[in-house]
């Protein structure tokens, strides 16, 4: 399986001279833990520095509505921040197995990058750790046998606050039971609405730098900008519409 992902990466590599040299600092949050690259559970960290317990993840979000669009914006030290894999990477990379930080290596990519085209190297990182860490998982199985779990559940009132981390980056979800079992209040921010004004933040100053290309090479460029925060499907399938003038 390694091999496998080893050959997927050079596949990549061969094309990697089509992603754009481009830069733009901004803070990146993802969850961080002192134990493993974590993907479920840990601190929320920010790469401008400081780490808070999940149950405070509004003072970090500060989600916040525009006038053009009908999707929440985020923001928490600065205008904008990412999340997704290059989060990850970049908060939890001393946590990567050898063979992904090979990986890595392969792309020359190393923290902190603020490149969002290299979301995606950082995903192919994130695959090749996996398959290093389930091998080890399956191995454990094999040598202990599983373990029946209790599936009973003990219905009280109360409120749970959790984020883990889809592929695409941070999940929040915050909910409050009463005595019956009944929701009475949720509250859920996923990645790709806290990614939104960091997409618009990249794409205000790629534009102008890349305004004297061909008006084709102009769109793709632009929609490989928005796929490489690997949007939910009703935004990665539209394609970009510029009106030149």
């Amino acid at each position: 399986a390694k091999g496998v992902c080893t050959d997927v990466a050079g596949v990549v590599l061969a094309h990697a001279d089509r992603l754009p040299d481009f830069t733009r600092e901004t803070e990146f949050i993802a969850l961080t833990n002192d134990e493993n690259y974590a993907f479920y559970d840990g601190d929320l960290g920010s790469t401008d520095g400081g780490r808070w317990p999940v149950e405070e993840y509004l003072s970090i979000t500060n989600e916040y509505v525009v006038p053009h669009s009908t999707a929440k914006y985020t923001r928490h030290n600065r205008e904008s921040y990412m999340v997704g894999a290059l989060a990850r990477f970049n908060l939890n990379h001393a946590m990567l197995s050898k063979e992904a930080m090979e990986v890595a290596g392969m792309f020359g990519l190393k923290p902190v990058c603020h490149n969002p085209f290299m979301n995606n190297v950082a995903q192919l990182v994130e695959i090749m750790d996996s398959l290093v860490d389930s091998i080890g998982i399956i191995d454990e199985l094999l040598d202990r046998g599983l373990e029946e779990e209790s599936g009973e559940i003990e219905v009280r009132a109360g409120r749970g606050v959790g984020a883990v981390h889809a592929p695409r980056g941070l999940l929040i979800h915050d909910y409050t039971i009463d005595g019956l079992g009944n929701c009475t209040k949720a509250n859920c921010i996923i990645p790709t609405n806290q990614n939104h004004a960091n997409i618009q933040k990249d794409m205000e100053e790629l534009a102008p730098a890349i305004i004297d290309k061909p008006a084709k090479e102009i769109e793709l460029t632009l929609e490989m900008l928005v796929r490489a925060y690997d949007p939910c499907i009703s935004c990665s399938t539209h394609y970009i519409d510029v009106n030149f003038r």
